[in-house]
């Protein structure tokens, strides 16, 4: 295989970010686009030099395409991903893997069974100061963990709720402040953190009028290791924050957020702990993605993100709206554990 061929399914608002990163790499090839809106396929297709556009997602799958880019909303996950492992591609999808337990487990189960790879794209990932807080809690840095926090407060005006049918719609959306805008915080928060033994939250609309799905959450969250976390979301409140996560041991705290450093701070200063670095002007974290992808299927490997890695954020996220429904503590283990 000289190159890795891709198509994208749904030309929105994510497929330029993905169309973007193929083309950029030089070991990638961008031949085909899909979208029910022909026009929206045309113009994406015309702006990073595709020759191929379809209305009608399985007559691109015809083509020779070895990874197709789900760009669709959240609930339509699912059925793409199950068309495509069957026609034996591989898949990138985009956050979040679904929005419903047996959705996601049928994406695993049929990726693995069709022996192909799947894939999710959370770039906050590939940023260096992330990293570095992971690296720090898992060497020691921060002695025995007693609490993780994820700060995930974002702004969406009724403006932004309109922009699109599906949005704030528990059908497709799968939810609000949570499952779209803080799925990547809440996969930082387990990625950095460790495992979650279980949570008790509190949800609700309190600021917009026509949406269906919460605006305004929080969440305790118990980890398997013997520390706690909370998990503060929502599209409720301005100004807009960037995604935070701090991170409090015994010996030492970080505070890592999108583009900052706010604290880096250690018990033992004999240690080189300087402050990370923090990620360049031009950091693209869908190429590092799509990147990690082309190699996962050149030396046969997971990608960065595996399918069953993708589920544990989710898993997290129909806890919380289970804890918060019910008003009692939900233990993952009992809640909706994969099965192979």
């Amino acid at each position: 295989m000289t190159s890795v061929k891709f198509g994208i399914i749904g030309a929105g608002v994510l497929a330029p970010l993905h169309a973007k990163a193929i083309t950029s790499n030089p070991q990638a090839e961008l031949v085909a686009i899909s979208d029910i809106d022909q026009q929206k396929a045309a113009v994406l297709a015309e702006e990073f030099g595709v020759a191929k556009t379809f209305t009608d997602y399985q007559e691109m799958l015809q083509e020779q395409i070895d990874v197709v880019c789900i760009c669709v909303p959240s609930g339509m996950h699912a059925k793409f991903a199950l068309t495509c492992a069957a026609m034996g591609k591989h898949i990138l999808c985009e956050k979040p893997l679904d929005i419903k337990f047996e959705q996601m487990d049928q994406m695993i189960r049929a990726c693995n069974g069709a022996g192909v790879k799947l894939g999710a794209v959370f770039q906050r990932r590939t940023l260096p100061h992330f990293i570095a807080a992971r690296n720090a809690k898992e060497n020691g840095l921060l002695g025995n963990m007693m609490m993780i926090h994820a700060y995930l407060k974002y702004f969406r005006d009724d403006d932004y709720y309109a922009s699109a049918g599906w949005r704030g719609k528990w059908e497709l959306d799968g939810g609000g402040a949570l499952m779209n805008q803080g799925v990547h915080g809440i996969d930082l928060l387990q990625w950095i953190g460790g495992e979650i033994e279980s949570v008790f939250a509190y949800n609700d609309t309190l600021a917009r009028q026509n949406i269906e799905v919460e605006d305004t959450a929080v969440a305790v969250v118990k980890f398997k290791h013997g520390g706690f976390g909370t998990i503060q979301g929502a599209t409720s409140v301005f100004p807009e924050q960037q995604t935070s996560i701090e991170v409090n041991g015994d010996k030492g705290t970080v505070k890592v957020s999108d583009t900052t450093v706010d604290i880096w701070e250690f018990m033992n200063n004999d240690r080189e702990l300087k402050k990370p670095q923090l990620p360049e002007a031009d950091h693209d974290g869908h190429s590092i993605i799509v990147g990690d992808m082309v190699e996962a299927i050149l030396e046969g490997r997971e990608p960065m993100v595996s399918g069953i890695e993708a589920r544990k954020s989710v898993e997290i996220i129909l806890a919380i709206y289970e804890s918060a429904r019910s008003g009692r503590e939900v233990v993952l283990s009992d809640f909706h554990p994969f099965k192979t």
